[in-house]
């Protein structure tokens, strides 16, 4: 039994009452006892308000589901189902056209484009990983992908391919010359690159076969470091940075003509320290795990040490670059993303801290502790700004709320309001429909908006759950109501006066090894008006970033910022699936499908506490994998096994058999135990129910079930 410590009448764990007084707060302005007694306060405040919110998201759900059982799919009656939703109070009015008023943000939220990793900050390694993926090699990230081709002469090998060397070479100077053009020639045929006194003032030039010119834009070039013979070249263009590596004595640069060894590009602007879908945070200690990171993170202490290639590594956060400018005054370039965090939703609580013997909200408690954290900020923020990415609100009033669990955090903590700014994640369907009045209630303190289309796609699921069966995963992602989804976010964002003042974000490539197909299809992003983008690795920050030059994301928000936001009939349009469409062959393959990807992720979570991996699908393709993913499938089966096109014995029998595939691909795991031979198993067990009982989880989550089954493995195994 825990002896939890009192303070201020609240039961609060001594994990965390220990990490609070002798870990966060010392040399802050702030005593424990004002901590305490102010946390105590925003607890009794907001606890019920919170119960509220949730009472209403079922209340509402279940007059939708009656609804639907009375009038069939929406397409039945695409009008009666507006006006029901406006009568039942699920849709709000919209305020009249406004401007947020957010203030005190960097210039990585405002002014700057670039890509943003989400990462889960109870993983030290990857958490450090993100943040220093400020810049990247670009030869790396070309060399080890296939955006070389891998076959033939160019096959990667286990040494050094010098043919794939030279087409790497290539095709980054082929990147040089769409972003940085030469007044004439090619970035191939430079010879030498110089670093010229003009007076007061540099330029730069380049010496080609055909003689000596200079870059078409002189103003691109902004600084410069160590010596001609063997130094960096810092270049910009649409604000970002670009730095040409001159090393003519290393292997890579003694084999071009110019010496030049690296293009290093400006990649992941901003990361998402992420607490919440990623992760796999269950108590107290979890939940202390992964504020000591975040606190690490702020502070610039956070190191991890590990193996790596037969020798000891010591991760810790990057130094700024520093630089000379075109006039020899200092250049310094920061070097490490913006850091947000994201918190968890309204739904879950925690045992943590205790309130009349009850868990109190989570979403309380990290509020706090982050901006606690956050509060020891020596590295992150030139503005003092806090950011906080808030996920699956259902509306604007759950997004009011927690602004006013920001407005509570700010004044028990003495910081100036609006301090704290908040990321609105528009995954949840009540937040799409209505995220003009979402953004106006957040007004103040929003810094950005985005497309969680994952979570946004198991909403859709379960929220139409009782209209007929759902459509199959990759028939989903063709339809209108995403592509209307995806259009109303930038619109919207737009017509409220983001542009210059706040990020206009779009979701995940889930793919993270196939890396070509990414650069075929993410430049849609920035063309539609996004000034961020998600993507799963530093490598995958580093290509998405050549976007950001092949497209000017100002000019292409001027361009959208007339066209007419499309209709809540679009966004309402998925429809259902005719059973008779789909053969038994096609629904046993989908099912396998969905149970497998279940499988897959839910062993690992529960298992092993791992909260966001690369899973093998059933093809063995590694997809990024996460709570948001578990949820579409899960809703998928569950909705299935509703409305008949499955049975309960047929979804039980398909995991079964798909428990053995999955042992098979994980079969190099010396931590894994396998379920095919133990079908009552807390991993498989937890991953059946998700799909037997994923019509009656609240709101389609899996967090509910993956906690308990994740804290019965803990007390098993005594961690």
């Amino acid at each position: 039994m825990t002896s939890y410590q009192t303070k201020s009448g609240l039961s609060v764990h001594p994990l965390l009452v220990d990490f609070v007084e002798k870990e966060a707060l010392p040399g802050l302005a702030v005593t424990a006892e004002q901590f305490w007694s102010g946390f105590a306060a925003l607890v009794a405040e907001h606890a019920p308000v919170n119960a509220r919110l949730l009472a209403k998201r079922d209340e509402l759900q279940a007059q939708i589901d009656e609804w639907h059982h009375k009038y069939g799919p929406v397409a039945s009656n695409p009008q009666g189902y507006e006006f029901f939703l406006r009568d039942i109070g699920y849709l709000v009015p919209e305020p009249g056209d406004f401007t947020i008023e957010t203030s005190g943000l960097d210039p990585e939220i405002t002014t700057l484009c670039g890509p943003q990793l989400v990462v889960p900050v109870s993983n030290a390694r990857y958490a450090l990983n993100a943040a220093n993926a400020r810049w990247g090699s670009l030869y790396d990230a070309f060399y080890g992908t296939d955006i070389i081709a891998r076959d033939g002469e160019l096959a990667p090998g286990k040494g050094y391919n010098a043919r794939r060397g030279a087409a790497v070479v290539d095709k980054a100077a082929g990147f040089l010359d769409e972003a940085f053009p030469l007044a004439s020639g090619s970035h191939r045929d430079v010879t030498g690159y110089h670093v010229v006194k003009d007076g007061e003032t540099r330029h730069l030039e380049v010496d080609t076969a055909h003689g000596r010119t200079g870059l078409k834009d002189p103003s691109a070039f902004v600084g410069y470091g160590g010596t001609e013979a063997s130094g960096e070249l810092v270049l910009r263009h649409h604000g970002i940075h670009v730095i040409l590596v001159i090393e003519p004595g290393s292997v890579i640069g003694g084999t071009h003509k110019a010496g030049l060894s690296d293009v290093i590009v400006e990649a992941a602007l901003t990361t998402i320290q992420d607490c919440e879908d990623s992760v796999a945070a269950v108590d107290a200690e979890d939940k202390v795990g992964v504020y000591r990171n975040w606190l690490g993170l702020m502070n610039g202490t956070l190191q991890d040490t590990f193996e790596k290639g037969g020798r000891t590594v010591t991760r810790k956060l990057k130094a700024d670059r520093t630089y000379k400018d075109v006039n020899g005054a200092p250049l310094v370039l920061k070097g490490r993303s913006l850091l947000l965090v994201r918190n968890v939703g309204h739904l879950m609580t925690t045992d943590a801290v205790l309130l009349d013997g009850k868990p109190i909200g989570e979403g309380l408690m990290d509020a706090a502790m982050t901006v606690l954290c956050a509060m020891q900020d020596k590295v992150n923020s030139a503005t003092g700004a806090i950011y906080i990415v808030k996920p699956k609100m259902h509306g604007p009033e759950e997004v009011a709320f927690a602004c006013a669990i920001f407005a509570s955090v700010e004044q028990m903590l003495g910081l100036k309001p609006n301090t704290i700014k908040i990321g609105i994640m528009d995954e949840e369907r009540r937040t799409s429909a209505n995220l003009k009045t979402a953004i106006y209630e957040a007004r103040h303190r929003v810094f950005f908006i985005n497309t969680g289309f994952l979570d946004r796609t198991g909403d859709e699921i379960h929220t139409s759950m009782e209209a007929g069966p759902v459509l199959r995963k990759d028939e989903i992602k063709s339809e209108k109501w995403i592509a209307s989804y995806e259009d109303r976010n930038v619109l919207i964002g737009l017509a409220c006066g983001l542009s210059g003042k706040a990020q206009i974000g779009k979701g995940m490539w889930a793919r993270p090894d196939d890396m070509a197909a990414m650069m075929a299809s993410k430049a849609g992003h920035p063309n539609a008006g996004a000034n961020t983008a998600w993507v799963p690795s530093p490598t995958a920050a580093t290509l998405h970033a050549l976007h950001y030059h092949e497209v000017d994301v100002f000019e292409a928000q001027k361009r959208r910022h007339n066209q007419a936001v499309p209709g809540l009939g679009d966004l309402f349009s998925m429809p259902v699936l005719a059973p008779s469409a789909l053969s038994r062959e096609e629904i046993t393959r989908e099912l396998e499908n969905n149970a497998q990807g279940i499988l897959g992720y839910v062993v690992r979570w529960v298992q092993q506490g791992v909260g966001c991996s690369k899973v093998p699908d059933i093809n063995n393709v590694g997809l990024m994998e996460d709570r948001a993913t578990c949820r579409i499938s899960s809703q998928a089966v569950a909705n299935w096994l509703r409305h008949g096109l499955v049975s309960r014995d047929e979804v039980t029998s398909t995991f079964e058999r798909m428990a053995s595939v999955v042992d098979e691909q994980n079969a190099g795991d010396p931590l894994y135990r396998p379920m095919a031979d133990n079908f009552q198993s807390v991993a498989f067990r937890a991953a059946l129910d998700l799909a037997l009982h994923g019509a009656d989880q609240p709101s389609g989550y899996t967090e509910p079930l993956l906690h308990a089954a994740r804290r019965k493995v803990k007390a098993r195994d005594g961690k």
